[in-house]
């Protein structure tokens, strides 16, 4: 037998360093995002409460009684503009809009990832550059 002995590890005990940066960082999200998710939370919950609650009560307590009037008032009856014919008319719109704009996107998109990627040109990198470095202005301008 030799004299040496094997190398012990060291006992741990506690937590670790990386556990509680995990912890920590992990807190924060989840503040965060409350605190990001706070608005959404009182506009849905208030949507539902009646008009009385909405006065007399705390913006954050859930609703007594939740009703759905609100939403099929907004939906048939609210004055948007100068009609009050709610906003069912201008839901379809931008419903007519958005889907035909999303799937022509899409498909150019598809296309154009498909073309960069198996078309090899002089200059394909600049093009490729080019097409990234657009993306990144604002369609405003």
């Amino acid at each position: 037998m030799s004299a040496v002995a094997s190398p012990t590890r060291p006992a741990t005990g506690g937590i670790s360093a990386r556990t509680i940066n995990r912890i920590v960082i992990y807190g924060l999200l989840a503040l965060f995002a409350i605190f990001y998710l706070m608005p959404l939370f009182v506009m849905l919950v208030t949507s539902f409460k009646t008009m009385d609650e909405i006065q007399n009560g705390n913006m954050l307590a859930l609703p007594q009684a939740p009703t759905f009037d609100p939403w099929w008032k907004a939906w048939g009856e609210a004055c948007v503009g100068l009609t009050c014919a709610g906003i069912k008319g201008y839901f379809w719109n931008s419903i007519k809009m958005v889907v035909p704009a999303v799937l022509i996107s899409t498909l150019l998109g598809a296309l154009n990832g498909y073309v960069l990627t198996k078309w090899r040109f002089r200059g394909h990198t600049l093009v490729f550059a080019m097409m990234l470095f657009a993306c990144f202005i604002p369609f405003q301008s």
